[in-house]
């Protein structure tokens, strides 16, 4: 995208600063966020920001080009400890946006779905796949693609909801700031530097489709250069245990700490995640190009460097 003025509801946060920074070198970006999660430290200097919340009735949508809907109660934990605020954010705020975009002559949007809808695989996962919502957080994601369609249909908008698969960039990135909610890879990584031993559900084997944020970036910036309509996945196609996640960063690191395990406490947990991304690759030409040993290293840099 060049010479656009583009607004990144969420922006300060992990994912939406990366991808506001990133946009910021060719387009005139507005990044809004009430600092629930995100912070202004993860902004660069040429990004406008506004401190605001998405269920706010005069958010900055006139003159925008395109509108990137990163803002969220984005996880399971979180979602299911604050249900009526996460639903009101992760639903009506998500309307709220849309339709002042809307009304202000905005037609095209890219927003973050989840692909913890699609449960627990370790085979690939196509978009096409039945799903169901098992959690608050799950119910909600699953209620912006349903008003996905419905602004698309009744207004001819495209919104393109994109399924992410376990974001993640490190500490040294812009997720320090999310804490307990942040990739297990960054928390790991940042316990193991630091001589501590990262507790594992049950045994370790539970696997995720890692995927980079630069990644994830690239492929929410081609969703709105290509104005895709519907529903897409970002993933890498591979997984990893979390048994080797740690034998991993101990390598990368040059550290020998071994995991604690730990029973399992939550009542909802996707064991096993892994994209099929094969819909966005022939719709944009899209493909991961941070494999997960490389992602790993940047993680680890700032600890070794």
């Amino acid at each position: 995208m060049e010479d656009r003025r583009v607004l990144v509801t969420g922006g300060a946060g992990f994912i939406g600063s990366n991808l506001a920074n990133h946009l910021a070198a060719d387009n005139d970006v507005v990044a809004v966020d009430d600092l629930h999660l995100g912070t202004p430290e993860n902004l660069a200097d040429d990004v406008e920001f506004v401190d605001a919340s998405v269920l706010d009735d005069d958010l900055p949508t006139e003159g925008v080009d395109a509108v990137f809907h990163l803002a969220a109660y984005s996880s399971y934990t979180m979602a299911e400890e604050n249900k009526r605020d996460a639903t009101r954010v992760n639903v009506e705020g998500f309307v709220n946006a849309v339709e002042q975009a809307r009304e202000d002559g905005c037609d095209t949007v890219v927003y973050a779905s989840t692909s913890s809808i699609y449960g627990s695989r370790t085979e690939p996962s196509p978009e096409d796949l039945p799903v169901e919502a098992r959690t608050c957080y799950e119910a909600s994601k699953l209620a912006r693609e349903q008003y996905g369609e419905y602004f698309h249909h009744h207004y001819d908008m495209t919104l393109a909801g994109l399924r992410f698969f376990s974001v993640y960039q490190g500490y040294g990135g812009a997720e320090e700031h999310k804490g307990e909610y942040a990739n297990t890879v960054a928390q790991f990584t940042h316990k193991i530097a630091n001589g501590e031993r990262p507790e594992l559900f049950g045994d370790g084997s539970q696997t995720r489709d890692f995927t980079h944020v630069d990644d994830i970036v690239r492929g929410i910036e081609l969703a709105a250069d290509h104005r895709l309509q519907g529903i897409y996945n970002l993933g890498t196609g591979n997984s990893y245990t979390f048994n080797e996640m740690i034998g991993l960063i101990n390598d990368e690191l040059g550290t020998d700490v071994d995991p604690k395990y730990v029973e399992n406490p939550l009542e909802v947990y996707v064991h096993d995640t892994m994209a099929d991304a094969t819909k966005m690759r022939e719709a944009t030409g899209w493909e991961p190009e941070i494999d997960f040993e490389e992602g790993l290293a940047r993680v680890c840099a700032p600890y070794t460097e």
